[in-house]
Parts: structure tokens; sequence; C-alpha cells
């Protein structure tokens, strides 16, 4: 099926172009001004952008096991909705996936019924007790891309290292969610002024930084690649930036939360701004900005976190952490960062799309002849409110409900097939 996409401000070789988009089945096959060919479909981006489309590191369907929250369906959909053509989901689940059966049924409930394509990061122990390594090989048959400990970091250095080892023979990065328990027990959040106003435990940037420095002298002996999740303070930062400088495999993400948010945001003690890490001072906000534009920070990822309302809707202590984060990433960023001059709009792309494509080896992630048809239309200049009847995930736990900002998806095509209109 061929469709064109006419009059479109195309995102090719680093800037904006008015172009058409011809694609065929899952294939870009031509890309220049004024197509005039026959085609099945042809879609009309006047005074629209296109995209490559978004990539999403780290996401949490809750499938199985939790699809009371968000399942594969209503998660790949919101996905779809926010621009996103492929999304990696983590692996604390109910049952964790930790073994072959279990990424093969998220691979399958993906492919059939997917709105985006969902690869699978895999468990780095049996059931994330950080006790004995998960079976990674049998996994790697399944396809995972990577593995990780989100949700429940390894406290043990030597287990760690054993895994980081074990890893580095398969050529996959290890993604590591850095907090130390001891440091962060009873916190939530940020140890600051805000914690010490509300009466609320607090957790320390340390409980990140130190892990972190950890971690990275580990996967150093163990020649391991290494991804760094959700980095939310300036420290940690600088240990990343240093340990680049001296050359060795690391990259990392940094959210939109804690790119747009400050521990202010829970002063009124909305449980939809409770995140681990938690979000941290307008310094750190700052210096996250600072190092995504500088490299430092390579991807912007969401932590799609979805949390029913009953869950969220109590008491600040009992709330679990997690925002939902697919719908609203790129209208609260394109309106906050790239609107006030602080991301170039061209950079926003890259750290959404092309450089997460490149970590994950996918032929996607730009626009050119080749490429899968992985394509995304915005209106940047009309506007778009979050209201909890809008929303289509499960889950309504974001700070950004009632909210609105500029940056509307129109379309989101995946392999070509078009996955969200509006």
């Amino acid at each position: 099926m061929k469709t064109i996409i006419k009059n479109g401000l195309v995102y090719i070789n680093n800037k904006f172009e008015e172009v058409d988009v011809l694609f065929d089945n899952d294939r870009i096959i031509e890309i220049r001004k004024d197509i005039q060919k026959d085609a099945d479909s042809t879609i009309d981006a006047t005074n629209k952008h296109v995209f490559p489309g978004f990539i999403d590191l780290h996401s949490h369907l809750r499938d199985p096991g939790q699809t009371y929250k968000e399942d594969i369906i209503s998660g790949t959909k919101a996905a779809a909705k926010g621009g996103f053509t492929t999304i990696c989901c983590m692996p604390n689940t109910d049952p964790i996936i930790d073994n072959i059966a279990t990424v093969e049924y998220i691979n399958r409930k993906a492919k059939d019924f997917g709105f985006c394509k969902v690869k699978v990061i895999g468990a780095m122990t049996k059931k994330t007790e950080g006790k004995e390594i998960a079976e990674i090989g049998s996994m790697m048959e399944g396809g995972i891309v990577a593995v990780s400990d989100d949700g429940a970091c390894i406290q043990n250095a030597k287990l760690l290292q054993n895994v980081m080892k074990y890893t580095s023979s398969f050529n996959i990065p290890v993604i590591i969610h850095a907090e130390d328990y001891n440091l962060s027990k009873g916190g939530q959040i940020n140890a600051g002024k805000m914690s010490t106003k509300l009466g609320l435990g607090g957790i320390p940037g340390l409980a990140e930084e130190i892990i972190i420095a950890r971690n990275i002298m580990i996967a150093e002996k163990a020649k391991c690649q290494v991804h760094i999740a959700h980095v939310s303070t300036k420290k940690a930062v600088d240990i990343i930036a240093e340990a680049k400088k001296n050359g060795l495999r690391i990259t990392t993400e940094v959210t939109p939360h804690h790119l747009l948010l400050t521990e202010d945001a829970c002063e009124n003690f909305d449980t939809n701004t409770k995140v681990k890490p938690p979000l941290r001072t307008e310094n750190d906000r700052q210096a996250m900005i600072k190092a995504l534009n500088e490299g430092i920070i390579d991807f912007i990822a969401t932590d799609h976190a979805p949390h029913s309302d009953f869950e969220k809707e109590r008491e600040f202590n009992l709330a679990p952490f997690g925002i939902n984060g697919f719908e609203t990433a790129f209208a609260t960023l394109y309106t906050n960062l790239v609107k006030k001059n602080e991301m170039s709009l061209e950079k926003l792309i890259e750290v959404m799309s092309e450089k997460p494509a490149n970590f994950l080896k996918l032929n996607s992630g730009k626009i050119e002849v080749g490429k899968k048809a992985d394509l995304v239309i915005a209106d940047l200049n009309a506007k778009i409110s979050f209201k909890s009847d809008n929303i289509i995930s499960k889950a309504n736990n974001t700070p950004f409900i009632g909210k609105t900002f500029f940056g509307k998806i129109t379309n989101t095509f995946c392999d070509g097939m078009l996955k969200w209109s509006n």
C-alpha cells in the first residue's frame, strides 16, 4: 500500500524541508518536492511538521499481571497517540520478565494487538530479587534488547559484577536503576526544603549518585555497556560526564518530568508528582537541560508508569511512585523547552528519535529512503488539553491533567500503517 505525505515540513538531514514523503508498505521509497505518483492514500500535511517516530527506551506496560493499571493494547495505543512508534517495556511485571516464556508472551501480544512496536527488556536477576542471575541467554533467543534492574536496584556489588560480565558476552546494554535503598528507605520526595516543609521522608541525591559511581566502576572492569536510567541530579551528571570523558561505554536518559518539574510541584501533596527518582531542585533541573543539550545525557525516555486512581488517591506516603507519560511527553517538552528557547526542535527530535534508534540498532529514527516508515505528523500550532476523559491510557496519574500545551500529534504511522489519527 503506497502512501504519500504531501506539503509537510519534513525533518531530513538534520533540518526541516518542505518535501513529500512516499512510502510503500513499511519502507520509505522516495523523498522530494512535489511527488506526482499514484498512491492508495494521500495525507495533506500543509502547515504541519513530519518527524521520524519517537522511540521510548523506558516504559511500564504492566502486562502481564497488573492489567488493571495498563495493558499492551491500551499502553501501545497511548504511545501511538503520543507519537511513539517503538517502546521498550521494563521487566517488573507480575510475573517478572525473567524467562523466555514471558518474553514470548509480550512479543506475541504486541505483534497481534499493539499499536506500536514493543521491545522487551529482561530482568537481570530471577524475580528481580537480586540473588541469582536470570535466564539471560534464553531471553536473548526471545529477542530482548537489554537487561535491567529497574524498580529493584541490585545492592550486591559482587552479583552485579557477575551480571555485567555475563551480559557483556551478549553485546546488549545493562540498564541501571540507581538507588541505594539504605539511603532512600522511607523517602517520599527529594530530601531538601520541601520534604522538611511537608514533613515527608526525603530521598537524597546521594542515593542515586553513589550507585551510579559504583556501577560505572564495575562496568569498566567488566567491559560492559551500561545505560543509566532516569538521571536526576547535577552531581550524577558530573559523574557520567567524567566517565564518558574517559571513554567508557555509557549512555543515560532523562525523563520529561525531570526536565520540566521540581520538588515544588509536590507542595500540595499531589501524589501524581510522586516519582522515583524524585523531582529534584531547580538547579538539578537546569543541569538536566544543559547536559541534554551538550550530549552528556543521550536520550529522553518517558518512564511511563501508569497506576489506577484508587492507588494514587491515597495519603502521599501510601501512594505508589510513577507518572503516566506517553501522551504528554512531546507536547509538554515542545511547549516548555522548545517554545521557550531552552532547546531546539531539532535537538528534541534527535534525542527522542534518532539517537534511541541508533542505541537499539533499529532501521528507523531518520526519514530516509530505505528506512522504516515510522513517521509522525504534528501540528505545532494546535493546542492540546489533557483531561481525564480524553486520555487513552487506563491511568490518569499525571500532574499535567487540566493543563494545555502546544504540539498535537495528528498522525502516527508504524511500519507504514496508520496507528493514530486525530
